[in-house]
């Protein structure tokens, strides 16, 4: 994991907070448990990263805990207890949260959660510590001096030159009703009078120092003594007062304010209702309609009530019977920018979503963006607010007819979100979690599309080599209606994958290529296709690739990606994808760079904007999700169809043609263990080259299924989740974990027939722990028994043991009682090899009867006269190449 990118701090599947770098002494800290990091993170603000946005995310939210702890009245010591914040409050949370490993697991109840078991932490270090002070001291010293001292505003209403009252107060006990006793600060002198409650007085004056340290008015409250007793106070004294209010509370004071201050509602803000009328042709270039008004609390005010308050004073002004606060310099800023907007004649689709995100308009302009924040807002007029509601939730119309399949409810939605997206020609990520049907959706589109549009041009799907096994057999599956046209030498004659017949085209309802043969071929780029889809768009996540180039170049009506990785964790890899599907949307990669740094000021990050921006053209659903996993089966198994390096592909062909010569010389007993040593050493070609070799490193780029591996695997390590390797060689464990390593960012676990029985406990323990180990590799005899690892969600069977019992009650390590999760199973078979067949034979042979399949394929093999078994075992060449 690249924790530079991702930020030092994430969340698990299980929605905890955990640390991302073994490195770094914070993770130290989580590993005793996640509440105890998150106190310290913000009880001693160390310098753990400063710029992380992830540790200024989760630290703001521990300190509004402590603040609360801290706020709690006296007599909480035995069980404090502090609710966790409103829907408001986390809904604002969820918003802003920055980019971070598992932040799509990131909701209201996960916040609730971790608020929950900050909070019973706490409880109970409270009890051990003596109470809610030494809990302070020990875990968060610079919050244990914090008093309680209360300031108060309140309305004056029988002055009207000073129509405001300020009193400081503080906490003597508790009256005998229960409710706690607030005095007038002066009292405070006569209460602690004498040299004996000298340091009791001091410690409650703390916090007003503090304040009066960075508030020069505070301070010459404290100066005047006008701080010890009630007072009267003129408009611009109380907006002075208030315009410190963060400053007091972080230096320990509890504030109380009239409830319209609360709100911040109550000030004039610039609203401009973007697309009332209908466009001409939605779109990326698109021309928006705009009206301005100038609204308090959603009531317009007339021109004549706009320009009495830009003539009058600033600060807070008695207007239509309330209080609002007034900054004549900036609501004039925000009606001179939108006025020259309007001079424009419109807006254009891209701005207008830019500025209904709350984001400038140019992505760079960062007065603009505070402007936007505070005293402007954008708004969705009548037709482009039902636009957006469409986008996101498309009207049903039911699967086409063509369609070989009963859709899912989500994955229906998923059908209507692309067709509708499509039609608008507004880019689509389609971002659902792995194992939830992307592959069918995209086939139901592409159906609705052929009834629908019969003369429309065809699409183009891009893919990764391994791939096209897999679309070729879906698509004849779900979608047998489709013609396909597969743009790829395993395929097509060279001559017409060179130069397609104009007939061939035309007559093709989806062209599939891969991004290596894109680009060697320059016939795509002067196609004007309807759609073009990238599956696995993580592919062109690097920008300045020739892939990335080269799909780019590509003409389409509409543009869509498929992926399983969640890329608005990542923000170059977001930008990148985002300048495919809807370009110029974020901006240029400059400009882009600049609108983030904008999202992350001071101490604060605020990435609202840029997920408002970007959430209309995702899709995402996880297994997570409580309405997804009741539509989903228990477990779901997946054939994961790889190829072969050249150099596996050289070695099996030589060991194709030993065996043949050596069958001319054998018979009997001795031909059944040839037979059965040959079928041994393809398994191990198939797996890496230098497993039958017995020399090398065990390189990635020498075999295709460690490719593959590595790419499913980095998908499952975006998503913070489990997994479990099963190989039935023994000698395969270390080479896997060593790859997996690298994927992972973390060593795995190894299990096989050497290790020891007691250390097997300790490694299933380790492995079960959410913040545990997140890959275990397992020797299929040694793992296929005894074992439970319910943590697992993905069940990977690197190479197959042929026979469906053995492999069952390995998959049964994860899907198992006590198994909360959906699991996902794996099952990796090399296309072009006997692996397919026998795979195939597997089908057919598991859906006549079980029984003939008890002692596995080889002996099935082995049975074979000597031609049926040199044609099982020869390879397809063109099924198996992967270099492109």
């Amino acid at each position: 994991m690249d924790v530079t990118e991702t930020g030092l701090l994430g969340l698990t599947p299980g929605g905890r907070v955990v640390c991302g770098d073994p490195e770094s002494p914070l993770c130290a800290v989580f590993a005793e448990s996640e509440a105890a990091g998150l106190a310290h993170l913000a009880g001693r603000k160390a310098a753990h990263g400063a710029a992380d946005a992830t540790l200024l995310f989760w630290r703001s939210i521990a300190e509004e805990f402590l603040r609360a702890i801290c706020h709690l009245p006296e007599g909480s010591d035995d069980a404090p207890s502090v609710p966790p914040p409103g829907a408001t409050q986390l809904t604002e949370w969820i918003l802003n949260a920055p980019p971070m490993r598992g932040a799509e697991y990131l909701s209201a109840a996960v916040l609730e959660a971790v608020w929950s078991r900050l909070q019973a932490w706490t409880q109970d270090r409270v009890v051990e510590l003596g109470g809610v002070a030494g809990f302070l001291e020990e875990h968060a010293p610079l919050w244990s001096r914090v008093g309680k001292v209360t300031v108060h505003l309140a309305e004056n209403k029988g002055d009207d030159t000073r129509p405001f009252a300020f009193m400081a107060s503080y906490a003597s006990g508790l009256a005998a009703s229960g409710r706690l006793r607030q005095l007038p600060l002066g009292k405070a002198l006569q209460e602690y009078a004498g040299a004996g409650n000298k340091a009791v007085l001091l410690k409650l004056l703390q916090p007003l120092h503090r304040a009066g340290q960075t508030c020069p008015f505070m301070a010459e409250l404290i100066e005047s003594g006008d701080i010890y007793h009630p007072i009267a106070w003129t408009p611009q004294e109380a907006h002075t007062f208030l315009q410190s209010i963060p400053a007091y509370e972080d230096a320990g004071l509890l504030v109380r304010l009239p409830n319209w201050w609360q709100k911040r509602g109550r000030r004039p803000t610039v609203t401009a209702t973007i697309g009332d009328a209908k466009a001409g042709a939605l779109g990326l270039d698109a021309l928006l309609d705009f009206r301005l008004d100038v609204v308090i609390d959603g009531e317009t005010l007339s021109a004549q009530e706009v320009q009495t308050l830009l003539q009058g004073d600033d600060g807070l002004v008695f207007f239509r019977g309330q209080w609002i606060e007034v900054d004549r310099e900036r609501l004039q800023q925000a009606l001179d920018h939108w006025k020259a907007v309007e001079a424009e004649g419109g807006l254009s689709f891209i701005e207008g979503m830019r500025l209904l995100a709350g984001a400038p308009g140019d992505l760079k302009d960062k007065e603009e963006l505070e402007e936007q924040r505070e005293w402007a807002f954008a708004q969705p007029g009548a037709w482009l607010a039902d636009t957006l509601r469409q986008l996101s939730d498309p009207t049903a119309s039911g699967p086409p007819s063509g369609l070989r399949a009963t859709l899912r409810p989500y994955q229906a939605r998923g059908m209507e979100w692309l067709w509708f997206c499509a039609r608008t020609g507004l880019g689509a990520c389609l971002a659902d979690d792995m194992g939830l049907g992307k592959t069918v959706q995209v086939l139901a589109a592409l159906l609705r599309k052929q009834a629908e549009l019969p003369e429309s041009p065809p699409a183009l799907l891009v893919v990764p080599a391994s791939l096209i096994g897999n679309w070729k057999q879906e698509a004849a599956r779900f979608a047998p209606t489709l013609r396909l046209f597969i743009a790829h030498r395993s395929e097509t004659a060279e001559a017409d994958l060179a130069a397609p017949p104009p007939e061939t085209l035309s007559g093709a309802d989806l062209v599939i290529t891969t991004y290596g043969m894109l680009t060697r071929l320059d016939w795509p780029a002067r196609v004007r296709w309807s759609w073009v889809i990238l599956d696995e768009a993580q592919a062109i996540k690097n920008h300045g690739t020739r892939q990335s180039r080269a799909v780019r170049k590509l003409d389409a009506e509409a543009r869509m990606a498929l992926t399983g990785t969640p890329v608005e964790n990542h923000l170059g890899d977001l930008w990148s994808l985002f300048d495919f599907i809807n370009p110029g949307l974020l901006g240029t990669a400059s400009q882009f760079r600049e609108f983030a740094k904008t999202l992350r000021k001071d101490h604060n990050a605020h990435f609202g904007p840029l997920r408002r921006l970007i959430a209309p053209y995702i899709l995402r659903r996880l297994k997570t999700d409580r309405s997804i996993i009741a539509d989903l089966p228990d477990k779901t198994e997946m054939k994961v169809y790889c190829g072969l390096t050249a150099v596996q592909a050289r070695l099996y062909r030589q060991t194709a043609g030993r065996m043949e010569k050596e069958l001319e010389h054998s018979d009997g007993m001795q031909r059944r263990g040839l037979v059965l040593a040959y079928l041994m050493r393809f398994k191990q070609i198939c797996n890496h080259p230098d497993q039958l070799t017995r020399s090398g490193d065990y390189a990635n780029s020498d075999s295709a299924k460690f490719q593959r591996l590595a790419g499913l695997c980095e998908e499952i390590a975006s998503r913070g989740e489990k997994a479990l390797v099963f190989t039935q060689f023994r000698e395969m464990t270390e080479p896997l974990e060593r790859s997996l390593a690298g994927v992972f960012g973390r060593n795995g676990l190894v299990l096989h027939g050497g290790t020891p029985v007691k250390e097997r406990s300790r490694m299933v323990e380790r492995f079960q722990r959410e913040e545990g180990p997140p890959f275990f590799v397992l020797s299929l005899k040694a793992g296929g028994t005894g074992l439970n690892l319910t943590a697992a969600s993905h069940v990977i069977h690197f190479d197959r043991w042929w026979n469906p019992a053995i492999e069952n009650q390995a998959t049964d390590r994860a899907f198992r009682i006590g198994q909360r999760r959906n699991v996902l199973v794996h099952k990796f078979i090399t296309s072009g090899t006997l692996e397919e067949k026998i795979d195939a034979l597997m089908d057919e042979k598991q859906n006549t009867a079980d029984a003939i399949l008890a002692d596995g394929a080889e002996k099935a093999l082995t049975e074979m006269d000597d031609r049926e078994l040199l044609e099982f075992i020869r390879l397809d060449l063109n099924q198996a190449e992967t270099s492109l």
